[in-house]
């Protein structure tokens, strides 16, 4: 695949997910993200109203997190939390999966989790970040046929703020379960030109970084 580093910017999600991220930060953020054409500048929920407003009829899509970074809260309140972001103005939800009720076998709440946020995403674009570095292989696997059991629109390897980030093998593995037609976000650790490109090369079709300006720079 021959993409240049501007070329990568289309993929890009441009992330400013830190807890003492303040409003002026977050207008630099968005003017890199008009300036550059990345795809959408992804923040914490407290946050979409101001890029709301600083993007409004812009091309950077306003993306939100719920459930985040832990995914431990109950379905009804990433329910909440989605039917308010995106009244705010989000046009795509990136949540956490359930990861203890994952592995606790418990794939009833995982559905349900998921689902719920679906239905109050109504109609945009749901990514579940599985937090891939605390998966095996099998459970990758597993977890990626439940998001798109529950009408995800994406899987997403990791949070920024777990064990690992986003690997090539991941990544591979994510797309081959999801097929063509599901998105895979690659986010964790990805700091440079070659490092997104191997990423979008292994099946990515999202890109996840906050050295998003390093990145495109090649």
């Amino acid at each position: 695949m021959v993409l240049s580093p501007t070329d990568i910017a289309a993929y890009i999600d441009h992330t400013l997910l830190k807890p003492a991220a303040t409003v002026r930060e977050l207008e630099d953020f968005c003017s890199q993200a008009v300036r550059f054409g990345f795809y959408g500048v992804c923040v914490n929920p407290s946050m979409i109203s101001p890029i709301c407003s600083i993007l409004k009829d812009k091309i950077p899509t306003p993306v939100s997190v719920v459930g985040f970074p832990l995914g431990a809260t109950l379905p009804e309140v990433k329910a909440y939390e989605t039917r308010d972001v995106v009244q705010r103005g989000a046009r795509e939800i990136d949540m956490v999966m359930n990861i203890g009720a994952f592995k606790g076998g418990d794939t009833a709440l995982v559905l349900r989790d998921i689902q719920a946020v679906v239905h109050a995403a109504d109609g945009f674009p749901v990514k579940v970040i599985l937090e891939t570095a605390m998966l095996s292989d099998d459970e990758v696997v597993k977890a990626c046929l439940l998001s798109v059991d529950a009408g995800a629109s994406f899987v997403k390897t990791s949070t920024g703020f777990g064990p690992g980030g986003a690997t090539v093998e991941a990544v591979k593995l994510m797309r081959r379960t999801v097929g063509p037609d599901i998105g895979v976000k690659a986010s964790g650790g990805i700091s440079t030109y070659k490092d997104a490109l191997t990423m979008i090369e292994a099946g990515a079709s999202r890109i996840g970084a906050s050295a998003s300006v390093v990145i495109i720079s090649g």
